[in-house]
C-alpha cells in the first residue's frame, strides 16, 4: 500500500498563498494519476485538481488560474500551489493517487474519490477575510 503524507496547510489572509505538498512512499517517476480534493465543514468532498504522468491536468472552475500542480521526482513529492486564496477555499485538503505498474494510457478521473487507491491524511487550510 502506497502511503501519502501531506503538509503545507495553514492559516492565511485572503489573497495569500500556500503550497501543499504530498510525499509518496514510493518513487513518483512512474505512471500515475494524482488528485487533490477538499472538504469544507458541512460539505461534501470535492475535486480540486488532478494530473497524470502524461501531462494532463484538470482544475475545478473555482480554482482555475489560481492553483497549479507540479512535482519533484527527486523528492517523491507532488505540489499544489495555491495563490490568490479566498475565504471559500477554507477546507481540509487531501491528496490521492493511483500508481500504475504497467501501461497507462490516460483516463485520470478528476473528482472521483473511488478511483484513487491511496490517500493522505489531510492538511487544513484556513483563509480569513
Amino acid at each position: 500500500q502506497v502511503q501519502l503524507v501531506e503538509s503545507g496547510g495553514g492559516s492565511v489572509q485572503a489573497g495569500g498563498s500556500l503550497r501543499l505538498s504530498c510525499t509518496a512512499s514510493i518513487s513518483t517517476d512512474r505512471h500515475y494519476c494524482l488528485g487533490w480534493f477538499r472538504q469544507a465543514p458541512g460539505k461534501e468532498r470535492e475535486g480540486v485538481a488532478s494530473g497524470d504522468s502524461l501531462g494532463t491536468t484538470t482544475y475545478a472552475d473555482s480554482v482555475k488560474g489560481r492553483f497549479t500542480l507540479s512535482q519533484d521526482n527527486a523528492k517523491k513529492t507532488f505540489y499544489l500551489q495555491m495563490n490568490s486564496l479566498k475565504p471559500e477555499d477554507t477546507a481540509m485538503f487531501y491528496c490521492a493517487a493511483v500508481f500504475f505498474v504497467f501501461r497507462y494510457t490516460g483516463g485520470c478521473r478528476f473528482g472521483d474519490p473511488a478511483y484513487y487507491t491511496s490517500w493522505g491524511q489531510g492538511t487544513r487550510v484556513t483563509v480569513s477575510s
